[in-house]
């Protein structure tokens, strides 16, 4: 993790749809960032297991925050997804998972992320490949006020 402080620590602190994830940022830095999940029912199914849409979310965030790391305090650099591809590999209802994305490639406004998912025994519950376009005034490092 780099010396700067991630934009956000845990869900409490997260606006809007974040914060009903309730996720909590263990690192962000260039091309790669890290969330973690202590599940809760609210993220389980009617089966009783990790939602699909709780992946695909964590999943979607964390690839792009791979792509739009702002080292600038109170700045940050915005990505909006082009396409996104789930596959899911496994299942839990409990305990905390973690969310890894890194990119992999990209230009000045387009890049690619991929990422994966594991439960706290490092099985693989989900992977993802996605595409994302940074937004307008985000494609300098030191992105926009926030």
């Amino acid at each position: 993790m780099s010396e700067q402080e991630p934009l956000f620590i845990d869900g409490k602190d997260l606006p809007g749809f974040h914060s009903l994830l309730g996720y909590r940022q263990v690192s962000w830095e260039e091309n790669e960032a890290v969330l973690e999940l202590e599940l809760q029912p609210r993220h389980l199914n009617l089966g009783g297991v990790i939602h699909g849409g709780v992946l695909t979310s964590l999943l979607d965030i964390v690839l792009a925050q791979a792509g739009t790391y702002c080292p600038y305090p109170g700045r940050m650099r915005k990505a909006i997804t082009l396409s996104l591809t789930t596959t899911f590999t496994g299942q839990c209802s409990g305990g905390t998972i973690k969310v890894t994305g890194r990119k992999r490639a990209g230009g000045t406004r387009i890049f690619n992320s991929t990422g994966e998912v594991h439960d706290d025994r490092g099985n693989l519950l989900a992977i993802a490949e996605g595409t994302f376009r940074i937004r307008s005034g985000s494609d300098k490092p030191e992105g926009v006020p926030i």
